[in-house]
C-alpha cells in the first residue's frame, strides 16, 4: 500500500509541475519597436485594389517602403492614410514581406487598435487608417510591403 501511495503522490507531483509550467508558459505582451506610416490610392473603393508608399522607422532610421494589396472598406475614398504600430523585429529587411490577418494568440501590449497582419518572418503590424470612418481590411492574399 506504502507503494501505491508513494507512486499516487509522485503522479500528482508531475501534473501540478505541468499544470504551473503551462500557466506560466502565456504569451507575454508585445511591445512596437517601430513605426510605419502610409499614403495609398484605391481603385474602385469598397471592393477594389490599394497601392501606396511610405515610410517604415526603425531604431531612429527612416526607410522608404511600397505597399501593395490593401483594402479601403469605405466608397469613396480614393486616397487614404494610415499609420501603426510594428513588433517582433530584429532587422529592417524583416519587414519586407506579405502580410495576413493575424490575432489569435498575439497579446500586444496597449491592445490592437486597427488591422492586425503578420508575415512570414513574425513581423507584426497594427495598422490604422487616419482618416474618421475608414477602416483597412486585408484581402484573402492579405497585403505586401517592399523596401524601395
Amino acid at each position: 500500500m506504502r507503494t501505491n501511495q508513494k507512486l499516487f503522490l509522485l503522479a500528482l507531483a508531475v501534473c501540478l509541475i505541468f499544470a504551473v509550467s503551462v500557466a506560466g508558459a502565456q504569451e507575454k505582451p508585445i511591445y512596437p519597436v517601430g513605426t510605419i506610416s502610409l499614403e495609398a490610392t484605391s481603385v474602385a473603393a469598397g471592393l477594389g485594389y490599394t497601392w501606396g508608399e511610405g515610410t517604415f522607422t526603425f531604431e531612429g532610421k527612416k526607410y522608404p517602403i511600397k505597399v501593395d494589396g490593401l483594402n479601403v472598406a469605405a466608397v469613396g475614398i480614393t486616397k487614404v492614410s494610415a499609420n501603426g504600430d510594428v513588433f517582433n523585429l530584429k532587422s529592417a529587411s524583416d519587414v519586407s514581406g506579405t502580410y495576413v490577418a493575424a490575432g489569435a494568440g498575439i497579446a500586444i501590449a496597449g491592445g490592437v487598435k486597427g488591422t492586425l497582419a503578420r508575415n512570414d518572418k513574425g513581423v507584426v503590424i497594427d495598422l490604422k487608417a487616419a482618416q474618421q470612418g475608414v477602416a483597412l481590411n486585408l484581402g484573402p492574399e492579405g497585403f505586401t510591403i517592399k523596401m524601395k
